[in-house]
């Protein structure tokens, strides 16, 4: 029952890195795949988000002897070399990776604090994991308690309180180009999640002209219908880039939709007025060679610093009582864990002595020629009336008294102390 964790985040590693270790939906799906046909994993779920990449996961033996294997795994699925995947990579074992993951959930491990979509994209991250039978009873109980974690973090802090999105921060950061954004013009690539969340927020602001491209015209209709703006057929490129002041691009794509000569043949037919693009993309969606252009100002979630500092002094204040929230379930969650795992334990313990039992009675009772088969059969019942005694107040115990499974939770040491190697379940 042990867990493992291996991943990296906008911590550890630049959007460069990350672009290249994040998983789409049916990547997802054949990594959790392989891991658990590969016998690395029993039980996985991926988290990639435009910050983190993620592999939790419950390997058949010990986790940190899995971690090794999963690194390579990640190296060779997406085709990084191990030396430049390595030095971003973090690996966490049961209760760091338990209380990692209840801080990702919190929004205290993100690049903004108290981010807003988080606790939706770890929802969906398990729900997906969960209908295609990757998790088990280990990560369903963890990834539930993460979501319980996430929902009480947002209800009982500040933290929960005009929560800041990396949409807004983008839009943020035009508003320091621009100044105010009401005689301005946008153009919203995507019509997924942040992006509705981007048109939300140009909405707000009072933004001039908005105009939406998707490649599913049918839910670019959608977004635009919501927030009063227009359709740009996907791909029509010459037209969509010669009005707007700042686009901004949330799209799921391998490869950037916008290359440098798209940009560069627009910025000719606008006169080289100013264009501000904010790549929200993981992979990035806008060429880098972009920014090369003349008056044109390539933005990716990496540079949203500024703001992101500014975020976390505002909300510091709110920090301890969220991370004592993610502290007590925690301490829940290993009190969970260390009870199925002692259960496991007292099977482990009556197997032993039941072994033991019977050869005591062939070496002690073996001499004992005048006793009878009747006579024997007694003392072997009294010896197992006496183990099932001895172990059945503890077993009930264990089930009844929540106090109990919460101070026993190193289970190893308990196996150490009463099983050798070769006898642990």
């Amino acid at each position: 029952m042990e867990i493992v964790l291996v991943g990296l985040n906008h911590r550890t590693a630049p959007v460069e890195v990350r672009e290249k270790v994040s998983f789409t939906a049916e990547q997802a799906q054949r990594a959790s795949e392989e891991l658990r046909a590969r016998g690395i994993l029993e039980e996985t779920l991926v988290l990639s988000t435009c910050n983190r990449s993620e592999v939790y996961g419950v390997p058949p033996e010990s986790s940190h002897e899995c971690a090794p294997g999963l690194s390579i795994f990640l190296s060779e699925f997406h085709s990084v070399r191990p030396d430049i995947l390595s030095v971003s990579l973090y690996h966490h074992y049961d209760r760091e990776a338990v209380k990692h993951l209840f801080r990702v959930a919190a929004g205290l491990d993100s690049m903004l604090l108290g981010e807003a979509e988080i606790l939706g994209q770890v929802r969906e991250a398990y729900r997906f994991a969960h209908e295609r039978g990757a998790t088990g009873p280990v990560l369903n109980r963890l990834f539930q308690g993460a979501l319980e974690v996430g929902k009480r973090v947002r209800t009982e802090t500040e933290l929960g309180t005009r929560p800041m999105s990396v949409a807004a921060a983008g839009v943020k950061l035009a508003e320091r180009i621009f100044g105010k954004l009401n005689e301005r013009k946008a153009l919203v690539l995507g019509a997924g999640t942040i992006s509705e969340q981007v048109v939300s927020q140009l909405r707000d602001r009072g933004i001039a002209q908005l105009q939406v491209m998707n490649r599913s015209r049918d839910r670019a209709e959608e977004l635009a219908k919501q927030f009063s703006g227009k359709v740009v057929d996907w791909g029509e490129w010459d037209t969509a880039l010669q009005s707007p002041d700042v686009v901004v691009s949330s799209v799921s794509a391998d490869e950037p939709v916008l290359r440098r000569d798209i940009v560069e043949r627009a910025m000719a037919a606008r006169g080289n007025r100013a264009l501000f693009l904010m790549d929200l993309g993981v992979p990035r969606n806008i060429d880098p060679r972009v920014a090369e252009l003349y008056n044109v100002y390539v933005y990716d979630t990496d540079d949203l610093s500024d703001i992101v500092q500014q975020n976390r002094n505002a909300r510091a204040s709110e920090v301890p009582r969220a991370q004592g929230i993610v502290d007590e379930h925690v301490t829940k969650f290993l009190s969970w864990q260390a009870s199925v795992e002692l259960v496991g334990l007292v099977d482990a313990l009556r197997k032993k002595m039941r072994e033991e039992r019977a050869s005591f009675i062939r070496s002690r009772l073996e001499p004992m020629k005048h006793l009878t088969e009747t006579d024997r059969a007694q003392v072997e019942k009294l010896m197992d009336e006496m183990l099932e005694k001895l172990l059945l107040e503890p077993a009930e115990r264990l089930r009844g008294e929540k106090e109990l499974r919460r101070k026993i939770q190193n289970v190893e040491a308990l196996r150490d102390l009463f099983l050798s190697n070769r006898e642990k379940p």
